[in-house]
């Protein structure tokens, strides 16, 4: 009895494994077969706050007295004589779309318009109070952003023409 059970076993066994193809095709083409996932191809390094030092941020935003608010690896924000002042931003995205940044710009009330800088394509929105701008630059499936809000004391002039500076000088130095 033990021998006739052994032997179905081993039978079963060797018709399982022959059914399997070495090759990985089981002779079916009803499976679908999927795309291999998409891997973010990284731009280039825009190093920290976006290879901008302080004094050209101060100088180029126009914030007088500036204060670092935070820096690390993905972004940087600078803010001038305390709360709803004069701020400016960076953020760096990698393997990111700029089009959720786009749509979220949008979502805000501001109305994204297509730029391009260095070569680069990206957009620039200014908010309807023209108060506030967010300039964002794609870098082949990163993008990086500056951002700009003149605060409750606005300033004099577009904060889009000082965002652009910045993300020229970004462009300008990218490795």
């Amino acid at each position: 009895m033990r021998i006739a059970s052994a032997l179905i076993t081993c039978l079963a066994l060797t018709l399982t494994l022959s059914a399997c193809d070495s090759d990985g095709d089981s002779g079916s083409s009803n499976t679908p077969l999927r795309p291999p996932p998409k891997v973010a191809t990284l731009g280039p390094f825009v190093g920290e706050c976006g290879h901008v030092t302080d004094d050209e941020v101060r100088e180029l935003a126009g914030l007088g007295q500036l204060s670092t608010v935070f820096k690390n690896s993905v972004g940087c924000n600078y803010q001038s004589a305390g709360l709803s002042s004069p701020s400016v931003t960076f953020a760096s995205y990698r393997g990111s779309p700029i089009d959720r940044e786009k749509a979220w710009v949008a979502s805000v009330g501001r109305e994204p318009d297509k730029i391009e800088v260095g070569g680069r394509p990206g957009f620039q929105a200014l908010d309807p109070s023209g108060t506030v701008c967010d300039l964002a630059v794609q870098l082949d499936d990163d993008f990086f952003e500056w951002s700009m809000s003149y605060g409750a004391f606005a300033a004099a002039g577009n904060p889009c023409e000082k965002t652009r500076k910045l993300a020229e000088l970004t462009v300008q130095r990218l490795k």
